[in-house]
């Protein structure tokens, strides 16, 4: 597991979609030549390049109208999307795929408020359609059994990049049990109940729209309990055929309902924010403060998608998700942000940024946030970057003078690699005690008084002497997470103590 998440680190989520929609797509074109697949393998193609050309096109010109900043994976996602569920039969479909890709362009320039797109494009697209004209509709002939174990597996990947499984869990349990409430409805037994599950698992586009088009971030609620509230509406609505209602609803009706609920119960905006300051923390690590919008709010502790255009993109695209490192208590919004070698086109973009350079942040999200209830006796463990939703908590607890019981283990390899030690030690005032670590053994100077090397199950029980009492935080990169997860539970800490930090696009370079 460890060599997988290791690939999905360093990959982000825009372009593991893409990939796997590509492999779906060559997939579905070799069982349809070897006959395995009943479609015309040209047919296939035609559609796909007619779905990508008028996607492109109309997302262009929509883009220059509206002064936008365009991202050509979401174009090419959306359009391959369309591709695997309208229609496969060329010439009688390439009208409505042509027509459902500018549609769904459109959707993301025209349905919007406070310039983020309500509606996932494909979805709204082919049910607008629907509606406008009755006798277009999407097929999802992506979902057969042949095509399963495809669409399975890989989208399994997608679920973990995202580390959406409840939220997956909660969708296919309910989507399950209102089959056989039908079943049971209408008569049934147990042996029919079974017989219909397998139908609708085996025999449908289920696990397509679950793990590509439900879990879609920009129209899906931004913390854990509202994408569960999301995840059994739109399950309901999905299974109503089972249900033999008077009115049903078709997958992507059910998900654009779904989207509406989100934004309802998890509005969020899009701001065009512009650099005030870049400051220089460590060799390698840069703080970007920019102009905070005006009634922007948002937790201690959460994160957004920073989408910066730019030239030659690399195969990493133009967004990426950094946790907020200022506090809602500042007059700034910042970010922490640390350059490797050789760094990615986005960073070389967000190194060169000068003054005033604009860049455009989105959907507030996560769960990693500071704790209502500050009675707790809490534990921080931030490595290297990992500080910035720290970071931001600290600075609330000192800004707003609050009392709390807070262990900050901070690890980094160098003593030069420390930043905002002076509000670590400030803080000490509210009750944050400050452990710092270095790990590079070689390079720890003789004046060190913190610890040296990996922290062990032992160096916790030291530090922490009630460490089965207090709550974990963990923030950092997602091997370093994993080891300190392991030492925790063997130092005695049980799982439901252990909080960590996640980025759904996250890609370090």
């Amino acid at each position: 597991m460890k060599t997988i998440d290791n690939f999905l680190n360093r990959i982000t989520m825009y372009r593991l979609t893409l990939y796997y929609l590509i492999f779906l797509i060559v997939m579905a074109i070799i069982l349809s030549f070897l006959k395995i697949l009943s479609y015309n393998p040209l047919d296939i193609t035609i559609s796909v390049f007619a779905a990508v050309i008028a996607g492109f096109v109309s997302n262009y010109i929509f883009a220059k109208f509206f002064n936008a900043v365009p991202n050509v994976e979401s174009v090419y996602i959306t359009a391959l999307i369309l591709a695997l569920i309208v229609p496969v039969k060329y010439p009688l479909s390439l009208p409505y795929i042509i027509a459902a890709s500018v549609v769904a362009m459109a959707s993301k320039y025209l349905l919007t408020i406070d310039k983020r797109h309500i509606f996932n494009p494909a979805a709204v697209s082919v049910a607008a359609i629907a509606l406008l004209s009755p006798e277009h509709s999407a097929t999802w002939w992506v979902g057969t059994p042949v095509m399963l174990p495809f669409v399975f597996f890989g989208g399994l990947l997608i679920v973990r990049k995202m580390q959406r499984e409840d939220m997956i869990f909660n969708f296919l349990s309910l989507y399950l049990v209102v089959i056989a409430a039908g079943s049971f409805i209408r008569g049934g037994n147990l042996t029919s109940v079974i017989s219909l599950w397998r139908l609708n698992v085996l025999d449908s586009a289920l696990f397509f729209f679950t793990f590509v088009m439900f879990t879609e971030p920009l129209t899906s609620p931004n913390t854990r309990q509202k994408r569960n509230y999301f995840a059994y509406l739109v399950a309901f609505l999905y299974a109503t055929p089972s249900l033999r209602l008077t009115y049903t609803f078709t997958p992507e009706l059910a998900l654009v309902l779904g989207n509406v609920f989100s934004y309802i119960i998890s509005p969020t905006s899009r701001m065009v924010l512009y650099l005030r300051q870049r400051i220089q923390l460590s060799r390698d690590t840069f703080e970007f403060i920019f102009d905070k919008e005006p009634g922007f709010a948002f937790i201690p502790g959460q994160y957004l998608e920073w989408t910066l255009a730019h030239k030659n993109e690399d195969s990493r695209g133009n967004r990426r998700y950094f946790s907020i490192s200022s506090s809602p208590t500042e007059n700034k919004l910042s970010m922490i942000v640390k350059f490797y070698s050789p760094p990615s086109s986005y960073k070389k973009e967000l190194i060169s940024l000068n003054q005033g350079g604009k860049i455009i942040a989105s959907q507030v999200s996560g769960d990693f946030v500071l704790p209502k209830d500050l009675k707790k006796p809490l534990v921080f463990i931030a490595g290297g970057v990992g500080i910035a939703p720290f970071r931001s908590m600290i600075q609330y607890i000192v800004d707003r003078n609050m009392r709390v019981d807070i262990v900050l283990i901070f690890a980094n390899r160098t003593r030069e690699d420390i930043i905002y030690s002076d509000l670590f030690e400030r803080a000490r005032l509210n009750g944050v005690k400050s452990i710092f670590v270095l790990t590079d053994t070689s390079r720890i100077p003789s004046d060190w008084q913190g610890v040296g090397g990996h922290i062990t199950e032992q160096n916790i029980k030291q530090i922490v002497p009630d460490s089965p009492n207090r709550i974990f935080y963990i923030s950092g990169p997602q091997l370093m997470v994993e080891n300190f997860k392991s030492t925790l539970r063997n130092a005695g800490v049980e799982n439901n103590r252990i909080i960590t930090d996640f980025f759904p696009g996250y890609s370090e370079s």
